[in-house]
Parts: C-alpha cells; sequence; structure tokens
C-alpha cells in the first residue's frame, strides 16, 4: 500500500480522521452548528483545506449512518476536490426527510476519499466501435 502525501490546514480537532483500520474514506466534521431543514439543502463548513499531488483527486461521499437513520445525504455526491483547488472543503447537505436535522460543530457530516486519476485523451472518430451493450440507454438493463 502506498501512502499519498496530502497537505491540510484545519482548526486542531477537525483534520480528516480513518475511524477504523482499513476504512477508504476520513471523516469530515462541521466546524459550525447548523440546521439542514427538510426537504432542503445547505452548504456545511469544515475548516478543512487541502493540497493533494497532481493525478489525485479528492472526493466527498455522504455517511451512510445518517443517510439511513435521517435521509441525510450529500447532494452532489461524490464533491470532487480537484488537486489545484486550495480554498475550504464545504459540502453540501441535503435532508430529504420530512423533519428538520440539527447539526452541531463537531459532527461528522461526510466523508474523504483520496484516489488516483487517470487522464483521458480523446479522440475524435466518425463512428464508435460496436459494443454488447450498444446504444441502449439509462434504465435499460432489461431488469423491471
Amino acid at each position: 500500500m502506498s501512502e499519498v502525501r496530502v497537505l491540510i490546514t484545519a482548526p486542531e480537532g477537525f483534520e480528516p480522521v480513518y475511524a477504523k483500520p482499513g476504512d477508504a474514506g476520513a471523516d469530515l466534521r462541521s466546524i459550525v452548528a447548523t440546521t439542514v431543514p427538510a426537504r432542503s439543502r445547505v452548504i456545511v463548513p469544515t475548516g478543512v483545506s487541502i493540497a493533494l499531488p497532481n493525478g489525485y483527486v479528492g472526493l466527498v461521499h455522504p455517511r451512510s449512518g445518517l443517510a439511513a437513520k435521517h435521509g441525510i445525504t450529500v447532494l452532489n455526491t461524490p464533491g470532487t476536490i480537484d488537486a489545484g483547488y486550495r480554498g475550504e472543503i464545504m459540502v453540501i447537505l441535503y435532508n430529504s426527510s420530512d423533519t428538520d436535522f440539527e447539526i452541531a460543530a463537531g459532527d461528522r457530516i461526510a466523508q474523504l476519499l483520496i484516489q488516483s486519476v487517470e487522464k483521458a485523451v480523446f479522440t475524435a472518430v466518425d463512428k464508435l466501435p460496436d459494443s454488447e451493450r450498444g446504444e441502449t440507454g439509462f434504465g435499460s438493463s432489461g431488469r423491471a
């Protein structure tokens, strides 16, 4: 397993942390107390800024417990943090329930995954090669 050096700035106690050995995502915490109103969204600051090496991306994913128990998810899942971005990581939380959801400063609100990225070379052609799926679109797996 290789390590990726990620430079961060964060208030003490708000650094991303892997809760358990083997976890893919490091917890991101809210730096403020706020409410996510029912059926609405809120941008929640984390106090964390990172510098990723070129060739890597940060992906912000929802926490499964918040989703299952309270209907709270990350709206633009996964949120993308490019290697060149140096601003604060903000998490767009959406409340899909009919009840307001309270967040205290320090609550875990999302997970940050760091992954390597392959750069594509886009080549214009007149016709794409055939495939088993062909041109069938979203939701066309043949299953109801």
